[in-house]
């Protein structure tokens, strides 16, 4: 086990290096390109069977455990350690991750976005797995930092190099945003392994009660440094104005790392880090984290319903970037509670919406590539998608994802949600309730715009049908200088759409079933049987909520 963990950690990185050598004369192929990227998929493959195998083997009987642990010293001087370790939280994100990193690198085989080198494209999406995976299972604040760091510059890459319109601009976006709020955590960071005298998160985590090294002055100030920087990965409002952005400009399998993988980081930091390690500095702040959170659901879902109007120009993909504010906003809505109920909640949250998220990437982009626009107004008209008719499993599965992103009973987006506002429902002692119950109203208020907006994009892009702007001029023609009856003017539209109707599109292909179809299951399992989820979380959480105890 404990070899295995380490595998998953170092396997990405090796993987990166060799992508970048020459290959070996008998596995060039006839197309270095596509040799470099079935190393991606091979390396990508052997890192996600690892990360089952880890599963498969990890001690469900004691999920609170840290399991398959690595602890060696690397830097004395400073007693920072190379610790690596997995439970309860962390392995089901350790899995996500390699599996999305897998599904993106299998996608990009047979479809890579337009850019300059297969060999970097693949050297950094190895990068980019390497440092997602090392944040969830290291266990030292410092190596916390490196991880947590080091999927920057290759996410930075992605959208520049590979990136769709605009990408320069949304790229430094992401950047200074991210680096800034890293800053201000690692002050945070160093103000805890200084006071405590070390930088090792499950000794940290046990040692937070009266006797604790830690005095509220400290944690205050720890959890405000850290929670800024956590807040911007998150994304929390009102930090969250580069996802769209970046969103919009990133190829697909960027986007889908980003929403699926990346934002959990931030979250995960404030389970792993601020929830056991500065209880008190957490139950101070908590009420404004429940606030802003409160605001952001409401606040991307109205952006969303704002984008999917008519006339509006909104762009589709950059809508579902907004609805991830509101998603995440739950799971920070959850973090803020403090009960054992809203932070399951969170972490099922956390996992439902990388596969959902995820998913309706993958979705948007292959929309893009078949009709070269998310422009949902082109999309939605007489000529547009009508996805139904022209290809009936692509509009069905976007249909899936899209019923699955608004919480339908059933499906995993329901459980996380719902949790969330039953912690906000009984806080934790000391909480205000009435405050959190008005959150809890708020977010409720967020599942109802949330259902709107998503319901309007599958009405327009799946349905297809009569948008104003285009038979608007010809509905009043008939209407004021016409006699001619209703069944006349059917007649006349039906035949004007036959003469404008868009060509037809290329419906599911076998590598797109491949690369989407476990998402699409898993988020039916998930949703079915949420106990195999929560039955791994909650006592790693109870034991987290307790001090270690």
């Amino acid at each position: 086990m404990q070899l295995l963990l380490a595998a998953v950690v170092v396997l990405p990185l090796l993987g990166a290096v060799a992508a970048l050598l020459p290959a070996p004369p008998g596995l060039k192929g006839r197309d270095p390109g596509q040799a470099v990227l079935r190393h991606g998929v091979t390396v990508t493959g052997v890192v996600l069977a690892a990360a089952v195998a880890l599963a498969v083997g990890f001690d469900h009987d004691h999920p609170a455990r840290m399991q398959a642990t690595t602890d060696i010293s690397w830097i004395q001087a400073l007693g920072i350690r190379i610790h690596l370790g997995i439970d309860g939280i962390s392995l089901p994100l350790l899995v996500l991750t390699a599996l999305l990193t897998f599904l993106c690198a299998l996608y990009s085989y047979f479809h890579l976005p337009v850019g300059p080198s297969p060999k970097a494209f693949v050297a950094l999406l190895l990068v980019l797995e390497a440092g997602t995976l090392a944040t969830f299972a290291v266990l030292d604040l410092v190596l916390f930092f490196l991880a947590f760091e080091m999927v920057l510059i290759p996410m930075y890459f992605l959208i520049a190099r590979w990136g769709g319109a605009q990408r320069t601009y949304a790229a430094w976006k992401f950047i200074l945003y991210t680096l800034l709020g890293s800053v201000v955590m690692l002050l945070g960071l160093l103000l805890v392994g200084l006071k405590s005298g070390t930088f090792d998160m499950v000794a940290l985590a046990t040692d937070n009660g009266p006797n604790s090294q830690l005095s509220h002055t400290v944690q205050l100030l720890a959890v405000l440094a850290i929670g800024i920087g956590l807040a911007v990965k998150a994304p929390m409002w009102p930090l969250h104005s580069w996802l769209p952005d970046a969103h919009t400009a990133a190829p697909t399998v960027g986007s889908v790392l980003l929403a699926g993988v990346l934002l959990k980081m931030g979250t995960y930091g404030f389970v792993r880090i601020a929830l056991p390690i500065a209880p008190d500095g957490m139950h101070t702040f908590a009420p404004y984290l429940a606030a802003f959170a409160a605001v952001g659901i409401v606040y991307g879902s109205l952006a969303c319903l704002a984008l999917a109007r008519r006339g509006a120009k909104g762009d589709l993909k950059r809508l579902i970037a907004y609805s991830s504010v509101g998603h995440m906003g739950f799971v920070l809505l959850g973090i803020a509670t403090m009960t054992p109920t809203g932070v399951n909640g969170a972490l099922f949250a956390n996992i439902a919406h990388g596969l959902i998220t995820g998913l309706l990437f993958f979705l948007v982009g292959a929309l893009k590539d078949r009709y070269g626009t998310t422009d949902l107004d082109q999309l939605a008209g007489r000529t547009g998608a009508a996805l139904y008719g022209r290809a009936p499993r692509f509009g069905g599965l976007l249909a899936f994802g899209a019923i699955a992103s608004l919480g339908l009973p059933g499906l995993a987006g329901f459980w996380g949600e719902m949790l969330a506002m039953f912690g906000a429902f009984e806080p934790a002692a000391g909480l205000s309730r009435p405050a959190f119950l008005t959150f809890m109203a708020l977010a409720g208020l967020g599942t109802l715009l949330t259902a709107a907006y998503l319901l309007i994009v599958v009405r327009r892009v799946c349905m297809g049908g009569k948008e104003p702007a285009e038979d608007g001029g010809a509905e009043g023609l008939g209407t004021a200088g016409s006699e001619e009856s209703g069944a006349t003017r059917t007649a006349t539209r039906t035949a004007a759409g036959a003469t404008r109707t868009a060509p037809a599109i290329p419906d599911l292909a076998r590598y797109e079933y491949a690369a989407w179809s476990p998402l699409a299951v898993l988020t039916v399992l998930a949703g079915l049987w949420p106990a195999a989820l929560l039955g791994l979380t909650d006592p790693a959480v109870q034991q987290l909520l307790g001090g270690g105890k």
